[in-house]
Parts: structure tokens; C-alpha cells; sequence
């Protein structure tokens, strides 16, 4: 039998795979998939509500916003330059703001204690097997989605910006001007390089989810441990404050190092230090 339960005993620690809460035309509907869903909405229902009426004075909603939106466009024109940032600009931007959303989301009170647990009354249920809200990215299916989104936008820009046969010479041929004795003779080798550039670019969204997922999933298990030691509340405030408050900042550091990462994976195969880009930047300016 399921019962809600808002605490528990016996306590078995916190799964890993996400909870399965139903289904709908056989496709199974985690915890986190409803939370990453109502994350979005509340994002989008936000930044509508800050750029409904702008105006020179700006009020509260579109303040924050703006300031967001101008220190992050800060940071990544240093990484991509003026002229690819502001054609990628909208994935960054909206990647790094639904991180950072969804990491606060996980430090909510009731993620992981608010849901169903098997028994027959509520004093002898034994854990919370069915939690209603989970972090959206101590979930690697979701961070896993992300890191595959970044890379079909990754090879779309770089096509895009390179051209298919330019790609290729990117990752093979060697920029320098060589005589062509010189260039026959290092071309191997730069073949070599190209091939474990290769490999590399594959790892990347591997690398991506699992540092997302194991530093959000690995502090969330911490706090669920520490929520279950003792019965005390007290001794749970005291425990959890430290915790909480080293949380927060891993929350941002986390959604800077994803959003920061893939820029600079984009740059790499992209950005071109070239008189386009100056006069971009001279015309912004203007």
C-alpha cells in the first residue's frame, strides 16, 4: 500500500535513477521530468513577464533580468567574440539560466521527502521510494539530453561557420603556410591529431552529463543523508546550514562551468579572429 509521507525511517538513501510517478501512452513520466517541465514554464513565464513592457527605467522583473542577460553576454563574448556570440548567444544564455534555475530547485524544502512509501500507516512506512520533486539534473537522462542538445547545435555551427569541406581541413590540416615538402611530410601526423580529435569531440557530451549529474546528484545524496541521521531537528538545522549555503554557490559554479565549456567547444571549431568580427564589434559600438 502507498501512503504520503513526509518523513520516513529505515532510510535506504537516494536512488539514482529517477522514480517513475506514471505513465501516458506507455511513455514512463519521471520526478524530474515534471520538475525540468515546471522549471521551464516558470522561466518562461518570467522572462515574458520582465519583457512585457520595456521600458529606459526598468522595474524590478526586467532590472533582473537585464542584469543577467548583460553579465553573462560579458562573459561569453570573451570566450566567443563578438561575432559568433551573437549568433549563439540564445542557446548559452537559455542553458545557463535553466541550469542555475534547476539547481536552486533542488535545495527547495520537500525535494526528496514530499511523496509515497510503502506501508500501512505513516509511522511504519520505511523510506520515501516515490519522491514527488527531484533536482532535475541529479538526473542523467536530463543532463544527458542537454549535453546532446549542445552537440547536434555544435556540429550545425560548425558546418555553419566552416563549410563541410572546411570542417574537415579544420580538423586535419594544418593552418600554418608550409612549403609542400614540409606539408607532405607533417600531414600524418596531423591525420593522427585529427583522428584523436575525433575521439575527443565524441567524449565531450559523456563528460558534460556526468560532471553536471554527479556534482548536482552527489549534493543532493549529501543532503538527504544528513536529513535522515538524526530525528533531532536542531541537530538537522545545524548540519544542513553549512551545507545549504556551499550548495548555493556549487548551484551557479555548476551552471557557469556547463554553459562556459560548451562555448569554449564551440569557439574552438568556430571562431575566426578576422576583420568581420571588428566591424561587428565597431558597428555594435556605433
Amino acid at each position: 500500500m502507498f501512503l504520503p509521507l513526509f518523513a520516513a525511517a529505515g532510510y535506504e538513501g537516494l536512488p539514482m535513477q529517477a522514480p517513475t510517478l506514471t505513465t501516458v501512452f506507455g511513455l514512463p513520466i519521471t520526478n524530474s521530468m515534471v520538475v525540468s517541465a515546471c522549471m521551464a514554464l516558470i522561466i518562461i513565464i518570467f522572462a515574458q513577464i520582465a519583457t512585457r513592457n520595456v521600458s529606459l527605467v526598468p522595474g524590478a522583473a526586467q532590472n533582473f533580468f537585464e542584469i543577467i542577460i548583460e553579465k553573462l553576454g560579458g562573459i561569453l563574448e570573451g570566450v566567443l567574440g563578438w561575432d559568433l556570440m551573437k549568433h549563439t548567444f540564445w542557446f548559452f544564455a537559455s542553458i545557463f539560466i535553466f541550469i542555475l534555475v534547476c539547481n536552486i530547485q533542488a535545495l527547495m524544502p520537500g525535494v526528496g521527502t514530499i511523496g509515497y512509501g510503502r506501508g500501512s500507516a505513516w509511522h511504519s512506512l520505511e523510506h520515501v521510494s516515490h519522491p514527488w520533486l527531484r533536482g532535475a539534473n541529479a538526473d542523467a537522462n536530463m543532463t544527458m539530453a542537454m549535453a546532446l542538445a549542445f552537440f547536434m547545435m555544435w556540429i550545425y555551427w560548425a558546418i555553419k561557420f566552416n563549410g563541410s569541406v572546411g570542417l574537415v581541413k579544420h580538423i586535419f590540416i594544418p593552418n600554418a603556410k608550409l612549403s609542400r615538402g614540409i606539408f607532405l611530410l607533417v600531414l600524418p601526423f596531423f591525420i593522427f591529431i585529427g583522428l584523436i580529435e575525433i575521439v575527443s569531440i565524441m567524449v565531450r557530451p559523456i563528460s558534460l552529463t556526468f560532471r553536471l549529474y554527479g556534482n548536482i546528484y552527489g549534493g543532493e545524496a549529501i543532503i538527504d543523508q544528513i536529513k535522515h541521521m538524526s530525528p533531532n531537528m536542531t541537530v538537522k538545522t545545524l548540519g544542513l546550514l553549512p551545507i545549504y549555503t556551499y550548495e548555493l554557490l556549487v548551484a551557479l559554479v555548476q551552471a557557469l562551468v556547463f554553459t562556459l565549456l560548451t562555448a569554449v567547444f564551440t569557439a574552438l571549431i568556430c571562431r575566426h579572429d578576422s576583420h568581420a568580427e571588428k566591424n561587428g564589434q565597431e558597428e555594435y559600438k556605433h
